[in-house]
């Protein structure tokens, strides 16, 4: 016996709306009675951390109620993002044989079965609906459960009511994501269990794992507006070296023999006094990091970074760009239950220490001239293609900061012994500059109408995440009678409809001290009927962005077993 699932045209990675299609092979030596194959496409997050001390003074990631658990214990908890079922034997030339035992011969040799999955657009396991439908509450998911000797033809589906006791929010499906071993992983996978009738035969499985990737929110329009991290820094005021004879080292001269150490310090300048009129005026700057607004990266492309030196002071001296380090910082919150942690990942886009790049175009230029840096340093540099694109889900989110070094000189840097330069040290400065929230985007451009599609306010199941919208704003000095509002133009979306109420059946969970639940003001949305009828982003006319989250999909898992 052999089974094999052999995946038609399989993608370096899938994304929503694609068609997952394949074959299960099953390879025979003799005659089985087989009772069902069902296919299941699955997707899970798992969490798991360790429960701490409470008498711990310094306790990190303390719960912020009852613990789940004793200390030191592992708890974990599994979210079924994607579930899937198809069964595709019995077909309908076999259901209609009237088979008193449920089962139905195979003959030796090899046996094909086409499946065919569409990828969604939301987790599943935010649906309660969908949830409670699945396994014992509400039947099997829909397939045909023949009679057999164990009911439900032998085959186990999931629990559903499992994940009704969880939290869960309503997001598009994150990608694969694996790295953090016996703590978090997010992984797909197709299954097929093949349903042997009798006591003492166990069921066949099989499974192989595939990646994912999630097509990306709809952009807002370019409107010019850009995001900044800027920082000015002024060197420190020194006195030139004055130009002196050869001096003997056994013989000082008599300006230096009644010296004092403050004396000779003044002497050699390295202290000088601001009024001093030998004093060189130091260079004062200002240099800003923009990037598009709202900052926003893609997988596999550059950074869109505008480096930008402005002079602040009149000053003839030059400043020099000496090195360039961009590094972009991943922060992943894992969530088990009421424990929290953080993972931090690092990524060094660009890197170079040897650089000698002048920040102003002549040394007469005047205070407030501005000079754009060259983009050569990071344009051709694309993200690494492990870096996966910002999502949440119910337990693991991941958000990054991008962090900009530069290393500033105050004059020309010496190349050799034998510099020109009228100072023997160079002062140096290194800056940081820092953007606290940037989005990173996967590259897949959702089609038309979906974008279309998630414009309409009224809720629905699978949501495709618009930027969010700005409060209007109040105001709180005194009884001023408020701003008249300007026409609005009559194509506007309709206003949101008032929130529905909960049922009381599943109630949600409230936090410790809530009386009611907070309302989550979901972006707009589209059924999931639509989306079966809409085409995936990809048409066969370009290629698919690398993507490397997962090192090899087919990897066991390195999470804890359940206990």
């Amino acid at each position: 016996m052999s089974i094999h699932i052999a995946l038609d045209h399989q993608p370096e990675f899938y994304t929503n709306l694609d068609h997952v299609t394949g074959r299960i092979v099953l390879g025979l030596n003799r005659a089985e009675q087989v009772g069902s194959i069902v296919v299941k496409l699955e997707g899970e997050s798992v969490t798991a951390l360790q429960v701490p001390n409470p008498y711990e003074a310094d306790m990190a990631g303390r719960p912020p109620g009852a613990m789940p658990g004793p200390p030191g214990s592992i708890v974990s908890e599994n979210h079924k993002i994607l579930y899937k079922v198809q069964q595709v034997f019995p077909d309908e030339y076999h259901s209609s044989t009237s088979n008193p035992y449920g089962a139905f011969p195979l003959q030796p040799g090899e046996h094909e079965f086409p499946f065919k999955f569409k990828l969604a657009i939301n987790n599943a396991c935010s649906d309660p609906m969908a949830m409670s439908r699945i396994g014992g509450l509400g039947g099997v998911g829909g397939f045909a459960s023949g009679g057999g000797l164990f009911g439900m033809g032998g085959v186990r589906v999931m629990d559903g009511s499992k994940q009704l006791f969880l939290k869960h929010v309503t997001r598009t499906l994150p990608p694969s994501l694996t790295g953090y071993p016996m703590e978090a992983e997010i992984r797909y996978y197709i299954k097929v269990t093949i349903q042997r009738p009798g006591i003492l035969k166990e069921n066949w499985r099989y499974q192989i794992g595939f990646k994912f990737l999630p097509i990306e929110p709809p952009r807002l329009a370019r409107t010019g507006q850009e995001a900044f991290a800027r920082r000015p820094f002024t060197f420190r005021p020194r006195a030139p070296m004055q130009p002196d004879r050869k001096r003997n080292p056994f013989f000082p001269r008599k300006s230096e023999k009644g010296a004092g150490a403050g004396d000779k310090t003044a002497a050699a300048g390295a202290s000088p006094s601001l009024d001093s009129p030998n004093v060189v005026l130091a260079p004062s700057m200002e240099m800003s990091a923009r990037l598009p607004h709202p900052p926003v990266l893609t997988c596999n492309q550059p950074v869109p970074l505008r480096l930008i030196a402005k002079k602040v002071v009149n000053c003839p001296e030059q400043v020099h760009l000496i090195s360039f380090q961009m590094d972009l910082i991943g922060i992943t919150e894992v969530r088990s239950h009421n424990i929290f942690n953080r993972k931090i990942n690092r990524w060094v886009v660009v890197a170079n220490s040897e650089l000698n790049i002048p920040l102003t175009s002549s040394p007469q230029d005047e205070a407030g001239k501005e000079l754009v840096v060259p983009d050569e340093l990071w344009k051709n540099r694309p993200l690494p293609n492990t870096v996966a694109p910002s999502f949440a889900t119910c337990n693991l989110a991941r958000r990054y900061e991008l962090e900009i070094k530069l290393g500033l000189s105050w004059g020309k840097p010496k190349n050799g012994l034998l510099g020109k330069e009228p100072f023997p040290q160079a002062q140096t400065i290194f800056l940081p500059l820092h953007f606290t929230h940037v989005d990173v985007y996967s590259g897949i451009t959702p089609p038309p109408e979906l974008v279309e599609a998630a414009r309409i306010t009224r809720p629905g199941r699978a949501t495709v995440h618009l930027p969010p919208r700005l409060p209007p704003r109040t105001s709180i000095s005194g009884a001023s009678a408020p701003a008249p509002r300007p026409p609005q133009p009559q194509n506007q979306a309709p206003p949101m409809p008032p929130h529905p109420p909960q049922d009381p059946l599943y109630p949600p969970q409230l936090a410790p001290g809530q009386s009611a639940p907070p309302y989550d003001d979901a972006p707009p949305s589209y059924d999931e009927a639509m989306a079966e009828n809409l085409s995936g982003p990809f048409d066969g006319l370009r290629p698919r962005p690398a993507y490397s989250g997962v090192t090899n999909e087919n990897a066991p898992s390195q999470m804890p077993e359940k206990s």
